[in-house]
């Protein structure tokens, strides 16, 4: 009975491939499943009188309600034009050197990374605003598109992300589980703060070696990344000059990236509270540069509720499928194959990994997150694995799915934008060392897990 589940799960991928919404693919096909199960007497319909209960508490999770704040203070700092204004400063100050518009790429979505959270919208503004300018200038197709799409998907990992708010939520859950499955009845938890602080060193690392590939670029094939022209400079800046022109772009969004992170990871405040101070000072930022109108304003709360709503009815879909795929024995059957994985954890981890980078292709963050780790999760922690080290390779494993041809979503989001004279097989061989570089920071982090539970353990004592 419990290959039902597999079964199950397959479908579920394959329904998904034909185009159908996510929420309404999980739902149904686990109370399709559901039924049938019921009527042939292999399923106990009293599994399914627990989703009342669990509805109840995702509405009463705090931690979730850090989402629609974050999503409603990158919708805002859209709207506030820091983007462009980042990319103008960064462009002037870095562009008359070979590969400076590269850098600059790169800093302006770490940036944009630690405001919005939002990989789909980094990679669109990214594209919209900086291709075109890096094509003018004689650089070379595929190494733009692969810096934008790479530096794009930097929301996944770098903090405040969204994606890391869902994980930790989830992995708190699967750490409490395993430990009860364990025999300890009074759980250690994990926060998303504790998860945003594993995420800080390792994200950095990343962008270091992002800048690293801009410059070696440079020096082996300076004739795909010229510099900017003194002339060009001037154009960019306008009638600012490089101090004022540094000082208006950077400082308000480095302030709020401050105050919301910093707040964080100091302990002064939760991620939720965070969140709301964050949306509160992105819409102080936007009125300070003139760009909040009513039409703005309507447009950034219509894109929070839209993105809200599916989250959430993805979560409500997510946890029905759960339900029914626990109720079907799925989990012991997931248990029982890793136990007998040849590796051991190891064994165990390494499939995990690759399962998860293939579901990548076909699934967004958010269903990964809310269908496959709460299965597999608390599996691996149960074997001595570190949820804060779980979670943040989990996190940089589906950002590289985001970027592998040909089904990354980060490819597909800059496809949309791009110049048509840019040929899609340009975009495809141009995130290709970008996917190496992540693989070698998985390794790194493999080997060195310290990188990612070093600082957790410095500001909360995590273990």
């Amino acid at each position: 009975m419990e290959y039902i589940s597999l079964l199950m799960f397959a479908v579920v991928c394959g329904v998904l491939l034909l185009g159908y919404p996510v929420a309404i693919t999980l739902a149904g096909t686990a109370l399709i499943f559901a039924g049938i199960g019921v009527a042939v007497g292999i399923f106990e319909p009293a599994f399914l009188s627990a989703l009342p209960s669990r509805l109840f508490g995702v509405i009463n999770n705090q931690t979730l309600l850090a989402v629609p704040l974050f999503v409603f203070m990158g919708a805002m700092l859209e709207r506030a034009k820091i983007a462009e204004n980042l990319l103008n400063a960064m462009a002037v100050l870095f562009g008359r050197f070979r590969g400076g518009l590269a850098i600059s790429v790169t800093l302006v979505g770490m940036m944009l990374a630690a405001s919005t959270g939002i990989v789909g919208a980094t990679v669109v503004t990214m594209g919209l605003l900086s291709l075109p300018t890096m094509l003018k200038r004689g650089y070379d197709p595929k190494f733009s598109t692969g810096i934008i799409c790479a530096t794009g998907t930097l929301g996944q990992i770098i903090p405040p992300s969204i994606a890391l708010v869902l994980l930790g939520d989830v992995l708190s859950s699967a750490y409490q589980q395993a430990q009860l499955n364990m025999g300890i009845f009074s759980p250690k938890t994990v926060s998303v703060g504790e998860l945003f602080a594993g995420a800080v060193v390792p994200g950095l690392v990343l962008v270091l070696m992002y800048i690293g590939y801009c410059v070696g670029k440079a020096i082996f094939q300076p004739e795909q990344v010229p510099a900017l022209t003194t002339e060009d400079a001037k154009e960019i800046a306008g009638d600012k000059s490089i101090a004022g022109l540094m000082f208006s772009a950077l400082v308000p969004p480095l302030l709020l990236i401050f105050v919301v992170l910093g707040s964080i990871l100091g302990g002064f405040a939760t991620p939720t509270e965070a969140a709301g101070v964050g949306a509160m000072g992105a819409t102080l930022l936007a009125l300070s540069q003139r760009m909040l109108t009513k039409a703005s304003l309507k447009a950034v709360m219509d894109s929070t509720v839209k993105i809200t709503s599916m989250v959430f009815l993805i979560l409500i879909g997510a946890s029905l499928f759960s339900l029914v795929f626990r109720g079907f024995g799925g989990e012991e059957l997931v248990k029982s194959l890793f136990e007998q994985m040849p590796g051991g954890v190891l064994g165990a981890t390494l499939i995990v990994m690759l399962v998860i980078f293939l579901l990548g292709f076909i699934l967004d963050f958010i269903e990964i997150t809310f269908v496959v780790v709460p299965i597999v999760a608390p599996i691996l922690l149960a074997m001595g694995l570190d949820p804060i080290w779980l979670g943040i390779m989990i996190a940089i494993n589906l950002q590289t799915s985001f970027l592998t041809p040909p089904f990354g979503f980060a490819l597909f989001y800059l496809r949309g934008v791009a110049d048509k004279a840019v040929k899609t097989a340009d975009i495809y061989k141009g995130v290709i060392p970008f996917i190496v570089l992540q693989l070698i920071l998985l390794i790194v982090l493999a080997v060195w897990p310290e990188l990612v539970t070093a600082l957790p353990a410095m500001i909360y004592g995590s273990n």
